[in-house]
């Protein structure tokens, strides 16, 4: 389920306040889930009203921060961390997302957004290091098709990625074995 499925794919999502407050508790409460092991909710960065009406709203098994390994980035992760942290919502770890760009052509692989700045957040913030995805045209061209890289490309290198990230995850809250 999408907000963009609730609005003109053309139309910008200019809602504030009480419109986004309303949208999400519909999203929350009036989709019928089913019987779900797990929700994921994807947010933007920030630590507005729609982060924290979903930290009052929800009992949340964790966080995760995802985050590119620059600075500019990692100061708005570093914001959601200590936002979960006041709320009390366990930090479950974080994500260095296109940690790696390989050239296609090459095969020389180039860090295009820095090498370790989010393990040096984790550490910093004694957050765990889930893992890495890197950058590569596919995991895009995947997700235009509305098909996952595991899916679509599962015995790749990223999809591994994805599935390690998927397992630390799933052991952490109780889905892969009895949790941590």
């Amino acid at each position: 389920m999408s907000m963009g499925y609730l609005v003109d794919e053309r139309a910008p999502v200019v809602w504030r306040g009480l419109m986004v407050m309303k949208a999400l508790q519909q999203l929350l409460h009036e989709v019928d889930w089913a019987a779900l092991d797990v929700l994921v909710l994807d947010l933007p960065p920030g630590t507005g009203d729609t982060q924290l009406t979903i930290t009052q709203q929800i009992k949340l098994d964790g966080a995760v921060i995802v985050s590119t390994p620059q600075d500019i980035a990692l100061r708005d992760a570093v914001k959601g961390i200590v936002m979960f942290q006041k709320t009390e919502v366990p930090i479950l770890g974080m994500v260095q997302n296109m940690s790696i760009f390989t050239c296609p052509h090459c095969s020389q692989s180039t860090h295009i957004f820095g090498a370790e700045g989010v393990a040096r957040e984790c550490l910093s913030h004694g957050v765990d290091f889930l893992g890495d995805i890197p950058l590569h045209a596919s995991i895009c061209s995947d997700a235009d098709r509305g098909v996952p890289t595991v899916v679509s490309e599962p015995g790749s290198v990223r999809a591994k990625a994805f599935m390690d990230i998927a397992e630390t995850l799933s052991h952490k809250i109780g889905l892969g074995g009895g949790g941590e």
